[in-house]
């Protein structure tokens, strides 16, 4: 393989050929196939609402283009068609998913869609709309307009669906877009949107997304599970079939009204479950799952599901660890269902899930489902007390937007657990949520005085981890106060925005000290304590904010004899001019563990041919060959990562102006540390042949090797010098050639270092 084919070369598609008459027709036709999706929801004087919404966008994007090169109005039309169809939203979702890109791009303003239309479909738009310039260097563009659309959200969840279609749309038409976008988008939507559209009860949408995004950031894997999913198309349909006909038969003999199918897992979940639990792909045991969807009245619903499920497991032995009662404690997103896993024929788990046609809406359409089905009960349900669980820390929060987001994540977008108050009043937290959590989830006072938790009667300390179904009692002591250790024990963004909030009144605290301290020196200089000046001293002490200034006045840390070096100009303090460095030329100590000096000829940016020095990320050791970024981090340059790396990811979702487009140039005279993992049978004289295979056949250098025997089995681990990914690729098949060896794997963790 080319080593620099993989992030350089652009996508070639078939010209864009429509004439102007062809494009008319082709607009008409999308416009005509949304207004059919929405005829059951019009009501008087929808329709002329709808035109006139698609007219305004029409004209606002008339001279506009997509990469594809088809008119950009055929954008705003998919993705109120997918709000219209999949995910069930009605005439003004659609108008404003018609809007939702006009105010950001054209010269079309709030105030003009406000007048057309309304206060509540400008206020959708407006939370739709990115924000163009972020002052607050700390944060990144697209945590900030995530904030943005969450704050909006909890007003009116429709913003966040919308922008669901929309990313959706988007990652559909990702084909046509530059490679190095096309991981940004793709990471930003497993690392955001995928899980947002799960709490949104969007199954398929997720599922769609999830695929989507390893099709550009896994191509290999993707490609590979497809296949081998193709392959094995026919031998399950044939195995569902056999699988369902006894189930079918008694189905039918109960009376129920059903409908029975099989579907394949995703691709993206089956690749998961291969890299998780180390199998291959033929060892995944549960390709596909069955659905039981029944035509049950309301009251009878739960009732039905339970005999259904005792006709499978009559029929089949169920894994008793593996069934989930979603019916007794729906999840926050409003899903309702039962899952077991029962052995079927030839000795093969087989996954079925029994639900009724309004859950199976709801599992389908979400949110949308959910609401349509609530109208008219007035119980704060699980979704409410989400929003209102988002709006409280969202409207608390001045953290900057990158740790907000991560927040967020882990808070409110984990799959959730179930914890009891001794009272037995249920909470709902993330999964690994701590007793600490659980104090703040009750009271922030709570949480503030919080030293230890009786978790099922047994006294544990705050980091425990809680599991569902635990009740739990608080103890607390008037002693006790918030430590910046606890930091690290929370999940929750309640308790972590709780506790930096105490933490800074501390903070406050002391920095009021070095304030007054601050307040001398410049008076006794002569100069103003005004902002000007202290924004001045933030600067040249390079620290993050005037609180911290004071706060490391107080603690002397910082001790102000730099003041004598400023020139006082009126009331004005003007920083000393920093000397010129002497530059001496430095190569990385830990880079030269990996590689030889030549390293600065290793590697060609964007377009041009410039050498540029770098290191590798320890936590993915890169080798030549791999599909890599460049990542420009903060006080350490440039740093290479693989784009499979475990924190890719999140560094290209939240800091993608910081990337870089890398290629590898051909060097063969650089030699590059990576490790393999071997497992196979202990036989005599195995380690011999696998040494034999690197140092002898291939002429690798290995660096070091271990190698564990238990009960038969052997594990190992051989660090080696490679020139590039193609002859690691030659090492790994020749090893799995040996007799007795199970599975060779590369491993690049950070103790490869």
């Amino acid at each position: 393989m080319d080593q620099t084919q993989v992030t350089t070369s652009e996508p070639t598609f078939p010209k864009y050929t429509l004439t102007e008459e062809q494009e008319k027709k082709e607009i008409l036709r999308h416009y005509r196939a949304l207004l059919k999706g929405l005829r059951a929801k019009l009501k008087r004087g929808d329709k002329e609402l709808v035109r006139q919404a698609f007219e305004m966008a029409a004209d606002a994007h008339k001279t506009m283009r997509r990469k594809s090169g088809e008119p950009y109005i055929l954008h705003p039309l998919a993705v109120a068609a997918i709000c219209v169809e999949e995910i069930g939203l009605g005439v003004r979702s659609t108008i404003c998913a018609l809007l939702h890109d006009t105010v950001e791009d054209t010269d079309i303003t709030l105030e003009d869609v406000e007048r057309e239309f309304g206060s509540e479909i400008a206020r959708i738009v407006d939370g739709l709309t990115k924000i163009s310039n972020v002052i607050d260097t700390n944060s990144s563009q697209q945590a900030e307009n995530f904030k943005k659309i969450l704050l909006t959200l909890t007003d009116d969840p429709r913003v966040i669906l919308i922008k669901l279609a929309d990313r959706l749309h988007n990652m559909r038409t990702l084909d046509y877009m530059k490679r190095e976008k096309q991981l940004k988008i793709a990471s930003e939507t497993i690392w955001v949107y995928a899980p947002l559209a799960h709490r949104m009860g969007l199954y398929a949408i997720k599922t769609e997304m999830e695929d989507l995004a390893m099709k550009y950031m896994e191509p290999q894997q993707y490609k590979e599970i497809a296949r081998k999913l193709a392959e094995t198309k026919r031998e399950r349909t044939r195995y569902i079939n056999e699988f369902v006909k006894p189930i079918k038969e008694k189905l039918v003999r109960g009376g129920f009204n059903f409908e029975v199918y099989g579907r394949p897992k995703s691709i993206h979940s089956i690749w998961n479950k291969i890299r998780k639990k180390g199998v291959a792909f033929e060892e995944v045991y549960d390709l596909f799952a069955i659905r039981v969807i029944l035509d049950s009245p309301t009251e009878r619903e739960k009732e039905d599901c339970w005999k259904v499920y005792s006709m499978i497991t009559d029929e089949y032995t169920p894994s008793p660890e593996r069934l989930r009662d979603w019916l007794s404690n729906p999840k926050s997103n409003g899903y309702e269902a039962l899952h077991t896993t029962v052995m079927g024929p030839q000795g093969k788990w087989v996954e079925v899930q029994i639900r009724t046609k309004r859950m199976n809406e709801i599992a389908e359409k979400g949110l949308a489902a959910h609401y349509k089905y609530k109208e008219g009960s007035n119980d704060e349900d699980r979704f409410d007390k989400w929003f209102s669980q988002i709006r409280e820390v969202i409207t608390s929060q001045d953290t900057d937007s990158i740790d907000f987001l991560q927040d967020f994540k882990t808070s409110f977008l984990a799959e959730e657990i179930y914890v009891y108050t001794p009272k037995g009043d249920v909470k709902m937290l993330p999964v690994g949520s701590t007793a600490l959590d659980f104090a703040f989830a009750i009271h922030s006072a709570i949480g503030s005085k919080c030293i230890g938790a009786k978790v099922n009667h047994k006294l544990v300390p705050i980091s425990h981890k809680m599991r569902s179904g635990d009740q739990v009692e608080i103890i607390t002591s008037n002693k006790q106060k918030p430590s910046e250790d606890w930091l690290n024990i929370v999940v929750t963004a309640k308790a972590k925005s709780k506790i930096k909030d105490s933490l800074k009144e501390d903070k406050r605290k002391i920095a009021d000290e070095g304030k007054y301290i601050l307040q001398r020196k410049l008076d006794g200089l002569g100069a103003a304590f005004n902002q000007y000046n202290i924004d001045e001293l933030v600067t040249f002490y390079k620290v993050p904010s005037q609180l911290d200034l004071y706060y490391n006045i107080a603690i002397k840390q910082i001790d102000l004899k730099e003041l004598k070096e400023f020139h006082v100009l009126g009331d004005k303090l003007e920083a000393p001019k920093p000397a010129k460095p002497i530059v001496e030329a430095k190569t990385e100590t830990d880079q030269k563990q990996t590689i030889s000096k030549k390293d600065s000829e290793l590697i060609i940016f964007g377009e041009s041919s410039d050498k540029i020095m770098y290191s590798l990320a320890k936590c993915c050791n890169p080798i030549p060959g791999d599909d890599v970024f460049g990542f420009v981090s903060t006080g350490k340059g440039l740093i290479i990562h693989r784009t499979s790396c475990p924190n890719a990811t999140q560094m290209m979702a939240n800091y993608s102006h910081r990337i870089v487009k890398t290629k590898w140039a051909k060097n063969k005279e650089i030699s590059f540390l990576t490790g393999i993992k071997i497992i196979g049978l202990d036989d005599v004289g195995v380690i011999n042949k696998i040494t034999n295979i690197i140092s002898g056949e291939l002429r690798i250098n290995i660096s070091a090797l271990t190698i564990e025997s238990k009960e038969g089995l052997f594990q190992g681990t051989v660090r080696v010098f490679v020139h590039d990914k193609e002859e690691l690729d030659e090492l790994v098949n020749r090893l799995k050639q040996l007799n007795g060896i199970q599975t060779v794997d590369r491993f690049d963790t950070e103790e490869l270092g």
